[in-house]
């Protein structure tokens, strides 16, 4: 095991073992090579493109704005995010339930910056697992500092373009490069920012590494609730591989598959004998099946000893025909969703208005026979080009007139209005009147807002 948590008989605490992965290898992991470094592309890329003048990715958390592949969210767009969130989690539910943690050992950033990138390099710098074991051990000379803080010091440049690469995400590309150019007094508070969010990367691939899956990860957790026989998960073939050992000439003995050499423990980079069967810490990286395969090659016998199986097979019953209800529960679940979120995408408005009454206000009477009330309106521009507008009543009789005269809003941007709703006195029936004003543009409402008139009748 990678980590032992909690304490001994003896009320002592345990002693962390590390884990000294050996370097995997085999067609699987070329193919998770080929993921991975795809979507670390991607991941390194993101912030820099853009698309209709906007990041593809951003989630400004400070300035309440979010952008997803070129699209402004606000919030104001809550109802869209949360039934977006509910999507993804359900997602990643059906996902577990029918092909268990795959997520983690191929597309997690956690597992693709680790085994990718920080073990490659301790890989290159410190040998592989056994040299790294014998280095460990040996006696602590100058070769041994000099090797370990070059490591350490190649973790954390890299950390730093981690740190820099995930606030980009936050604050974009801009102002991330104001922080790193202008003088330290005028952006104080970000290159702390950058200063903390690279030491806790540092930390977490230095030296917590495994245990982010193995223990602060809740997603691990939930395998116990999700899987169930009919999930696909990285398995040993206990009815193939029993009784295991090592075979010798001459001996009559009846042994399975497996010669117990070990390089499946050897290779897993949180520590677990994938034999014992499906574990919390297994993160289906598909390193153990590597390392079998070529073992299986050598003795010339059939591949995938250990390989993506659901207990069902394993127990034999490779012929049953009856579905997962649970995933096509989930699936049911996930149609809907999705089918509500595309509406709600495609019926989302360009402009957004919030409208209120003007504090402290009530009516106004005018010396030409008609009453106003003041209002206060935002407005927020979702698409990404400047639009000219108009703001008018629905009702005949009332009129709008501007404080502040403002007739264009910026892409993406919000504008702040104050202006009088008028209507002769006359056509006053009731002390409050329900009026709709709306915003126009090119002769079409885009927007649609429900106030109250307050006025005394004649």
């Amino acid at each position: 095991m990678g980590i032992i948590i909690g304490k001994a008989l003896d009320g002592t605490k345990p002693k962390r073992e590390w884990v000294y992965a050996k370097k995997p290898g085999g067609k699987l992991f070329r193919y998770r090579e080929w993921v991975g470094y795809a979507l670390l592309l991607f991941l390194i890329a993101a912030p820099f493109i853009r698309i209709n003048g906007e990041p593809m990715l951003l989630f400004n958390i400070i300035d309440r704005k979010f952008v997803i592949f070129g699209s402004v969210f606000w919030p104001q767009d809550l109802h869209i995010f949360v039934f977006g969130m509910l999507i993804v989690m359900v997602c990643v539910v059906l996902f577990t339930v029918v092909y268990g943690r795959i997520w983690c050992g191929w597309t997690c950033p956690q597992t693709i910056f680790m085994e990718l990138v920080f073990r490659r390099i301790e890989y290159w710098i410190e040998g592989d697992w056994q040299q790294q074991k014998r280095m460990q051990q040996a006696d602590r000379g100058t070769s041994w500092y000099l090797r370990k803080g070059a490591k350490h010091l190649v973790f954390f440049t890299i950390s730093f373009g981690i740190s820099n690469i995930f606030l980009s995400y936050i604050i974009g590309v801009e102002r991330l490069w104001q922080i790193i150019t202008d003088p330290v007094g005028q952006h104080l508070g970000g290159l702390i920012s950058i200063i903390l969010f690279t030491f806790v990367f540092y930390a977490v691939f230095a030296f917590v590494r495994e245990i982010v899956c193995t223990t602060i990860c809740p997603y691990g957790r939930l395998q116990g609730v999700l899987l169930d026989d009919k999930s696909i998960t990285v398995a040993y073939n206990h009815k193939r591989g029993e009784p295991r050992g090592h075979r010798k000439k001459g001996e009559t003995q009846q042994l399975g598959d497996c010669v117990d050499c070990g390089l499946c423990v050897h290779v897993c980079p949180t520590g677990i004998d994938i034999r014992n069967g499906v574990q919390m810490e297994c993160v289906n990286c598909t390193a153990c099946i590597d390392a079998c395969d070529a073992v299986m090659d050598k003795l010339h016998k059939p591949r995938r000893l250990i390989g993506f199986y659901t207990e069902e097979q394993i127990g034999g019953n490779t012929d049953v025909k009856s579905g997962n209800t649970r995933a096509i529960a989930y699936s049911v679940v996930l149609f809907v969703l999705l089918t509500v979120f595309g509406w709600l995408l495609f019926s989302r408005g360009q402009v957004d208005g919030t409208l209120l009454r003007a504090k402290g206000s009530t009516y106004q009477l005018r010396d030409d026979g008609t009453v106003s009330n003041l209002y206060s309106l935002e407005l927020i521009n979702k698409t990404q080009q400047d639009m000219p507008f108009e703001l008018v009543a629905e009702q005949a009789g009332f009129s709008v007139q501007l404080v502040n005269h403002i007739a264009e809003l910026k892409q993406g941007g919000t504008a702040q209005l104050s202006f009088f709703l008028v209507s002769n006195q006359r056509n006053i029936k009731s002390y409050k009147t329900n009026v709709k004003v709306q915003v126009l543009v090119g002769g079409k409402a885009v927007e649609t807002m429900k106030t109250t008139f307050v006025a005394p009748p004649l």
